[in-house]
């Protein structure tokens, strides 16, 4: 039992990251690999915070805002020093190499003994304290996405990613959109990575290796397994993706697999889901289902 609330908790937390990448990655059209940076940058900056005696409220904020920075950077090295988009997001990845190792002072940090945003709930039973803030704080993205994406901001967003070109030509400045979408996007990610450092009890400057790969899997197994959606309805399915996946990894540890293999199994679900629409194809299962369905009619 306690390993299924685990994996809610952590699916839930981990939820925050792949909404964020979401919004990048499929309604900008923008391959961000900043995100393998904000994510340790927002958890350095936080625990360093914590460590200081800051509120971990005001430390995970803060966390937000470096992780802005962040996103920002990448946004003006592409729309206004014309560098390409990957190029963009390594070099400002890179950099937050150092940035975090400055800011936390060594490779990892400990939190032992010091408050987190989980403090308060640590009456509630093992691993419903993740639970809750978990749902609290996917609750509260997805209802702020769902707000900005049906404002006339949102949809100038929506068309930026869609046809930059319509875009520039009915007025809407790309370049605006692009630069404030890569900062709200590494923000949250930023966030996800002060929680996550949290719940943890440490902060460490790798721990943003291979994390896009799990963002990428809560998408596309939300798209997968929920298929053709409205976008909020999508912004939900990616929170019960990254639930499905937490799920997979347990199955797949249980199994006997070690967890130095966990990035080599998150990279193998991922390009399983992503073949299966062929696989689907290839083998007929969508017209199999449909005259299944046909016949139960």
């Amino acid at each position: 039992m306690n390993m299924i609330v685990s994996a809610i908790g952590q699916g839930l937390l981990w939820g925050i990251l792949g909404i964020a990448l979401f919004l990048t990655f499929r309604i900008l059209n923008f391959p961000d690999m900043t995100v393998e940076g904000t994510f340790p940058l927002g958890a350095a900056t936080a625990v360093s915070l914590i460590t200081r005696g800051v509120s971990p409220i005001l430390a995970t904020l803060a966390a937000f805002i470096a992780g802005a920075l962040a996103g920002g950077i990448t946004g003006l090295l592409y729309t206004k020093g014309k560098i390409p988009i990957l190029l963009s997001g390594i070099l400002v990845m890179t950099a937050c190499l150092s940035v975090n190792l400055r800011i936390l002072g060594s490779s990892n940090v400990s939190l032992i003994g010091k408050r987190t945003i989980f403090s308060p709930f640590a009456g509630l039973p093992e691993y419903f304290d993740a639970v809750f803030i978990g749902l609290t704080m996917v609750f509260i993205v997805t209802l702020i996405m769902i707000y900005f994406l049906q404002s006339n901001l949102g949809q100038a967003f929506i068309v930026t990613g869609d046809n930059p070109i319509m875009a520039q030509s009915i007025g809407i400045r790309t370049d605006q959109m692009t630069n404030m979408g890569l900062m709200f996007s590494n923000g949250l990610i930023a966030i996800a990575g002060a929680v996550i450092a949290q719940n943890n009890g440490y902060a460490d400057i790798n721990m943003g290796i291979g994390i896009i790969v799990i963002a990428l899997a809560s998408i596309v197994i939300g798209e997968v397994v929920f298929g053709e959606l409205t976008m909020n309805q999508r912004l939900i399915a990616i929170t019960l993706g990254s639930i499905i996946y937490r799920f997979v990894l347990l199955i797949v540890l249980q199994l006997g697999f070690s967890t130095n293999d966990l990035n080599l199994l998150s990279a193998i679900i991922l390009d399983f889901c992503l073949m299966l629409p062929r696989f689907s194809q290839a083998l007929h299962l969508d017209r199999v289902m449909k005259k299944g369905l046909f016949v139960n009619d």
